[in-house]
């Protein structure tokens, strides 16, 4: 029993993955309805600052590997294994978007064909998220086996990543008004609750001969609230301001965006908590 956070390298990796996926959406979004060039050179040098995240998210992945000189061995079987794919997809992410980003920050890319690749890229991000979603679907792990698991990766995708956008936007200068962004990550956030609710039932349902899946984190509810509070308060550093008319701050987005992280590290921590094998039988 325990947080989860022996895992921490794969916390690291899913959730810093996901923070990309969703802000290189809402950035790209932004970038594409920008018609100063001056303002869409900045967007683009802004997200020098995605790949940086990105990078350290796969460092950390690599840690987890029993030997990181074999990390390629990991690629072996793409097509059969889910873990093998979900490799192969954030590197093909992570290689499209930052040489698209490359190209593009030396303006060397043809306007309608950097469109093109940069949709590509964001689209590569989705499938990248839903590769990870599809390592955690193990019929034997009853406690990952459901669609909270997938649905708890998206969400920190549509949680971190518009707040991620909005501060690397505001520090590119860029006019954000990011109603329709806020508004995704506030949905997100009440779904959130909700699935914290309805799994929390449905833990006490699963239990094999020798464990109840309920009593691995003995500390599952409170860790939760101070993960939904950290959430809340979080977006609330890049809603209040937009509420009032006002443009947030750099500190306060950047304050926002460190919170929600936190939340989403110590959800994250649970999840790989809740690991358990079905044993002899599985109840529920």
């Amino acid at each position: 029993m325990g947080s989860g956070w022996h895992e921490w390298p794969l916390v690291i990796f899913t959730v810093f993955g996901q923070c990309v996926a969703g802000a290189l959406i809402v950035m790209g979004f932004a970038w594409l309805n920008e018609k100063e060039e001056a303002a869409k050179r900045r967007i683009v040098r802004s997200m020098f600052f995605l790949w940086i995240v990105m990078g350290i998210g796969f460092m950390a992945s690599v840690l987890h590997l029993g030997s990181p000189l074999r990390a390629f061995n990991s690629l072996n079987r793409v097509g059969a294994s889910a873990l093998s794919n979900e490799i192969a997809a954030g590197s093909i992410f992570f290689a499209v978007g930052g040489f698209w980003w490359l190209v593009s920050v030396i303006g060397k890319m043809p306007p309608a064909l950097g469109k093109i690749w940069l949709v590509v890229s964001q689209l590569l991000g989705v499938v990248f998220v839903w590769a990870m979603t599809r390592v955690y679907q193990i019929d034997t792990v009853p406690t990952w086996y459901t669609g909270y698991t997938t649905l708890a990766f998206f969400l920190t995708m549509a949680l971190a990543g518009p707040l991620l956008a909005a501060l690397l936007l505001r520090g590119a200068n860029v006019t954000y008004k990011g109603t329709v962004a806020a508004s995704v990550s506030v949905l997100a956030l009440l779904v959130c609750v909700a699935v914290v609710v309805l799994q929390s039932n449905a833990l006490a349902t699963i239990q094999s001969s020798i464990q109840q899946a309920s009593a691995l984190l003995p500390d599952y509810g409170s860790l939760q609230v101070w993960r939904i509070a950290l959430l809340a308060a979080g977006l609330g550093c890049w809603i209040c301001p937009l509420i009032r008319r006002q443009e947030p701050k750099t500190l306060g987005l950047l304050a926002g965006f460190g919170l929600v992280a936190l939340g989403e590290l110590i959800g994250r921590g649970l999840f790989y908590g809740l690991h358990m094998t079905a044993g002899l039988a599985i109840a529920g």
